[in-house]
């Protein structure tokens, strides 16, 4: 049997710190397997540069001309982690190769696994996930907030894996699966579990950043939660419903006591009742008119089709050949 053609996706954004060291080790382990039978000859390294603002491009278009197995790609602007992911598996897919592994541009994907995913795949798997057996290189926030994110997604009912982020290997008819999918909102996470193929996992130990700092501050972290929950579940919209009918039970409820009070001639004193009310309501519909309006807002980023990306530039031997991709 013959060695499989496999691509090896990197998508980054601002990495001019980590490319140096992550462009010498994933060139090192790609010739190493391919020395060891796991790699066809053809197979190839696919950066995609989310329009970066530092050196990155320039780090990455020198290095192309060098080496014939590396491949380039830049978007024309910062179009998020998610879209370049796709961007890059698009590329991979016209190009023709049989699968693609996604991975980190810092290598906190542990590289060393790589010949587990590439076995599973000659398995018969089309879908390999990476999995984290522990979270120890994490600080305390991060390990919390991740435990949180994974407890709601699954609360509401989204199609995770737990403690696996996007270190994943897909056939390339999993990818033409995964292409058909029209949404703009991208939670990449929740549509692979849908595709429905035969899948794995292999388990490996979270890396440090190899340089630099973190892309995923807080408020990407909470933006890529919501997301992930908008695009998968309408829970949040049937709490509002069912919290809008407690809080009427409740009020009429206190109808009646005010009203029973009023016949006997009692006093009701109400200042403090009154004002709690009505900040409490106030909030509960703010909130209420927050969850739904960001229902309407992927909607309407959802009818308008926009393209989720542009590439505005390509470098690689393999794009020279064909430039028509």
């Amino acid at each position: 049997m013959s060695s499989p053609r496999i691509c090896f996706l990197l998508p980054c954004y601002n990495e001019e710190h980590a490319l140096p060291i992550t462009i010498e080790k994933i060139k090192d382990k790609f010739q190493a397997l391919i020395h060891q039978g796991f790699l066809s000859s053809n197979s190839a390294i696919l950066f995609v540069d989310d329009g970066s603002k530092d050196k990155t491009w320039e780090i990455l278009a020198s290095q192309s001309q060098n080496e014939p197995f590396l491949l380039v790609i830049r978007l024309s602007k910062n179009s998020g982690h998610q879209n370049a992911l796709l961007a890059g598996l698009t590329e991979a897919y016209v190009l023709g190769f049989e699968a693609v592994i996604t991975m980190d541009a810092d290598l906190q994907d542990d590289i060393d696994v790589l010949e587990d995913f590439i076995k599973k795949f000659s398995e018969g798997y089309d879908i390999v996930y990476g999995v984290r057996s522990d979270r120890t290189t994490d600080s305390f926030f991060k390990r919390e907030t991740a435990l949180v994110f994974y407890k709601l997604m699954r609360l509401f009912g989204v199609p995770l894996v737990y403690n696996h982020a996007d270190y994943r290997l897909m056939s390339r008819r999993a990818i033409e699966a995964l292409l058909s999918f029209p949404e703009r909102n991208l939670f990449l996470r929740g549509l692979v579990p849908l595709l429905g193929f035969p899948s794995t996992e292999v388990f490996y130990k979270r890396q440090q950043r190899v340089a630099g700092e973190t892309k995923y501050p807080l408020k990407k972290m909470i933006a890529f939660a919501l997301n992930g929950i908008t695009s998968f579940s309408i829970q949040p919209i049937r709490w509002v419903t069912i919290t809008g009918f407690v809080v009427f039970s409740i009020s009429f409820l206190i109808l009646l006591y005010a009203l029973v009070k009023k016949i006997t001639g009692e006093t009701v004193s109400g200042w403090t009742s009154l004002i709690f009310s009505l900040w409490f309501l106030g909030g509960l519909i703010l909130v209420s008119l927050g969850i739904i309006g960001e229902y309407i807002g992927r909607i309407y980023v959802e009818v308008k089709q926009r393209p989720r990306f542009f590439v505005e530039k390509r470098e690689g031997r393999l794009f020279r050949e064909k430039p028509h991709v």
